[in-house]
């Protein structure tokens, strides 16, 4: 079958593939696309990562590219692996010489031989990966399809080429790949083939955290991650990898009183947020922002259901959470630390009177992160009551728009005390001690609570009033 029959028009194939076919001819060499590229092709969507595969060797047939296309071309050879990739006008292209692959118990590192077209297209993870495209000269562009590819393309099917269970057991970060590619193409995964990822599941503990966290990351960015989240949870993955998640999951019943289920609102909060971002680290915010409420959870027989400081533990939480998923420890955890601890602060302000004061106590915590926080918060309501979410959504646009007004007129995002530890020092000619501090922070608060503006001038005439209140004196000049 012709790829241009499976699209139904004319495929115009980049010259640099027509010129990979070249330099195989002119080799002697058969070379194939493979995989990925072919998959989006047939989809109709863009790619510019390439993946080639010849009878013979991969990095032969890259070098000789490489010297045909020039300086532009930047060459890598990972001999080790047999290996080889050139990046050029924005392509990323690999070159591997078609091989078998056997693999032991304890390892998906894989013992590779020499091998077919067929071998190599038996090693793949799923049929939609399996399809080659053929680049040469007696047949470019015929499609090889032994799996029924396409067919589950139409289908929105992902299935294994070969028996599920041995797939998954030879390579079980092929589990979460199998769930990543249906999240992000939103297809189903074949019966046959998810019951293998449920009784294979254990076997992922042989995979490093980081391709596992790889893999998660990809998901949590697919346009709606909620449903590649119900594939982990159902199957029984998210409680081995990232357990703290799973335990959200449940309702209790007390006197007849429940609460909701605290792992689908997150579903919903993190899906909600997509709609807005694609930042990765937003998102996991979303995942993260009731991640404590097990925890806290707690039955009073007047107030119901509560989870008092789920915010706070939650954000204590994160640090070892990032830890153990290999997550990176830097200023992307502070930030879902900070907005993990704040996401609850303008949801109150929804709900009583909004004060400067108020405001300005937001602003200084959340700094160039205020718009993030009020992503977060305006995803955070998953109310089934539409009326209520309309009423809500309307009062939340009150605190925006107070918020724009009293950052406009007080300058309070990322606030520094006009007034420095080193000033108070030399104006009062004291050393450094606790006294120092309580100035500026009188200080801060007066400016908060909107005694004084934020103004040094304000701000330096209220430390000499607090200092001579403290009996200190000014320094004489």
């Amino acid at each position: 079958m012709m790829v241009t029959e499976v699209l139904d028009k004319q495929v115009d194939f980049h010259p640099l593939i027509h010129r990979v076919g070249q330099v195989a001819t002119g080799l002697g060499v058969s070379a194939y696309i493979v995989g990925g590229y072919v998959r989006d092709l047939i989809l109709g969507r863009n790619s510019k990562d390439i993946d080639f595969v010849c009878l013979g060797s991969g990095i032969r047939l890259a070098e000789q590219l490489k010297k045909e296309l020039g300086k532009e071309a930047k060459l890598a050879v990972y001999k080790n692996f047999g290996t080889a990739a050139i990046t050029y006008d924005g392509y990323e292209l690999e070159f591997v010489g078609a091989r078998k692959e056997s693999y032991r118990a304890d390892s998906r590192k894989p013992i590779v031989e020499d091998g077919t077209l067929e071998d190599d297209q038996n090693r793949r993870d799923f049929t939609i990966n399996a399809l080659a495209i053929s680049l040469n000269e007696h047949d470019f562009g015929t499609l090889i399809d032994p799996f029924g590819g396409v067919e589950h393309l139409g289908q929105k099917l992902i299935k294994t080429p070969l028996e599920p269970e041995v797939t998954f057991s030879d390579d079980p970060l092929r589990i979460m790949r199998a769930i990543r590619f249906a999240t992000q193409l939103k297809f189903d995964i074949d019966p046959d083939t998810f019951n293998a990822i449920v009784t294979q599941k254990e076997r992922i503990k042989i995979i490093s955290q980081e391709r596992i966290t790889d893999e998660l990351n990809k998901i949590i960015l697919a346009d709606t991650p909620s449903y590649g989240f119900k594939l982990l949870f159902s199957s029984g993955l998210l409680e081995i990898i990232f357990p703290e998640m799973a335990r959200l999951q449940g309702v209790k019943k007390v006197n007849g009183k429940s609460h909701k289920d605290n792992f689908y609102h997150t579903l919903q909060v993190l899906d909600n947020i997509s709609e807005d971002t694609d930042d990765l680290w937003l998102r996991w915010s979303a995942i993260l922002h009731d991640i404590a409420k097990p925890a806290t959870q707690r039955f009073h027989d007047k107030a119901g259901w509560t989870f008092h400081g789920h915010e706070d533990m939650g954000a204590r939480w994160v640090p070892k959470i990032f830890k153990n998923l290999k997550l990176p420890l830097n200023d992307k955890m502070k930030y879902v630390q900070k907005l993990v601890r704040l996401h609850l602060r303008p949801i109150a302000l929804v709900n009583e009177k909004v004060t400067d004061s108020a405001i300005r106590r937001l602003l200084y915590e959340a700094g160039d992160d205020i718009e993030d926080l009020m992503t977060l918060c305006r995803a955070d309501v998953t109310s089934k009551n539409m009326d209520r979410v309309r009423r809500y959504l309307a009062n939340f646009i009150n605190v925006q728009n107070k918020i724009r007004e009293v950052e406009e007129r007080d300058h309070l995002r990322n606030f520094q005390p006009p007034v420095s530890g080193e000033t108070i020092i030399e104006t009062f000619d004291i050393k450094p001690s606790v006294i120092v501090g309580e100035i500026k922070n009188a200080i801060k608060e007066a400016i908060l609570e909107g005694q004084i503006k934020n103004d040094p001038a304000e701000a330096y005439d209220l430390m000499l009033e607090i200092g001579k209140a403290k009996g200190l004196t000014v320094k004489s000049k």
